[in-house]
């Protein structure tokens, strides 16, 4: 089959690897799409997949194309999406629940071969059964989704809370959906690209501009401030916008070596909480049950689709920043 194979730091071609088979609890999915995410453009920077070569692509979903011997769950035609999240269920974390902070952390697409190929395997337990009404190609959003809902669990978002979220891209527009899915009194947007904050403008956010100066601050400050750029200045600003008692959430994947400062008494004396959220966490089945219900249009989010033969040209496009969610359809034709 055909595959995207980033070989070395900054170097992805496109290869003909062997045809994946299932083990026993495992299935083989048709992919119809694969999105792009910084966490790609950190694995293509060296960072994160503990070994080169791999198979990118961990937002994906498909059609079920075999099946091991001990899968009885799905059949042959099914259309899945799937969580790349791979857990050893053994170490501490797991243990206490907190599978995505796994000693033996694993995911399709960053230890494992991934889905920017024509076909990749899973484990059937990863394995979500779309409804009939949605789409396979659209799909490969849930993955995402999956990520900001467990954004959302760690938040502990009340009623009319005053949200200021950072980055206008995937990750950022998610957040704005949900924060409104869940009675936001106001949901601010901070962003430089002005393509993706007309975006976040079109999907409903209180206000958008590429400063948080430009905004009217809420009369008390932001009860939540999301960061989901993962960009040093923006994380910096982001920090001293946090009103009393209120919630500062790491969602951005930064740079290993990125850093920032806040002072230690701000945080005792205004009882600020700074946290983080970690890829998936028991909120897969979730966001497929919330994508059914149409929490986020497709059409919005999905700004290019290209052929498994584009990847690199993708791949350029997604890290100069132009577009919102770039997907790749290995059963697009190419031009």
């Amino acid at each position: 089959m055909r595959a995207a194979v980033i070989t070395q730091p900054g170097s992805v071609e496109l290869a003909t690897v062997e045809d994946p088979a299932p083990g026993p609890r495992e299935v083989v999915v048709e992919v119809a799409a694969t999105g792009l995410c910084g966490t790609d453009l950190h694995i293509l920077q060296g960072e994160f997949a503990p070994q080169l070569p791999i198979t990118p692509g961990h937002e994906f979903a498909g059609e079920v194309v075999a099946l091991g011997s001990e899968v009885t769950e799905l059949a042959l035609g099914d259309q899945v999406a799937v969580d790349p999240s791979l857990y050893c269920f053994e170490c501490h974390y797991c243990r206490l629940g907190h599978n995505n902070l796994c000693e033996r952390w694993a995911a399709i697409g960053v230890t494992h071969p991934g889905a920017a190929a024509e076909y990749a395997v899973a484990p059937v337990a990863n394995c979500v059964r779309l409804p009939d009404h949605v789409d396979a190609q659209d799909a490969a959003l849930i993955e995402p989704l999956s990520c900001a809902v467990r954004g959302y669990d760690v938040l502990r978002s009340r009623l009319a809370s005053r949200v200021l979220v950072y980055g206008a891209g995937t990750m950022g527009l998610m957040m704005l959906q949900l924060a409104k899915a869940t009675g936001a009194a106001s949901v601010d947007v901070v962003d430089i690209n002005a393509e993706r904050l007309a975006t976040a403008r079109q999907l409903g956010c209180s206000a958008g501009a590429a400063s948080a100066d430009e905004l009217d601050r809420p009369p008390y400050g932001w009860d939540l401030v999301v960061d989901a750029t993962g960009n040093a200045k923006a994380i910096q600003d982001a920090l001293g916008r946090v009103g009393k008692g209120g919630t500062y959430l790491q969602f951005g994947v930064a740079d290993y070596a990125a850093r920032a400062t806040i002072a230690p008494y701000r945080i005792y004396n205004q009882e600020i909480t700074i946290t983080g959220s970690m890829a998936v966490l028991h909120s897969f089945e979730r966001a497929a049950d919330l994508f059914a219900t149409g929490v986020i249009d497709p059409r919005v989010f999905i700004s290019d689709r290209f052929p498994l033969a584009a990847f690199p040209d993708a791949v350029a496009r997604f890290q100069a920043g132009i577009g919102r969610k770039i997907q790749i359809q290995p059963g697009l034709a190419t031009a």
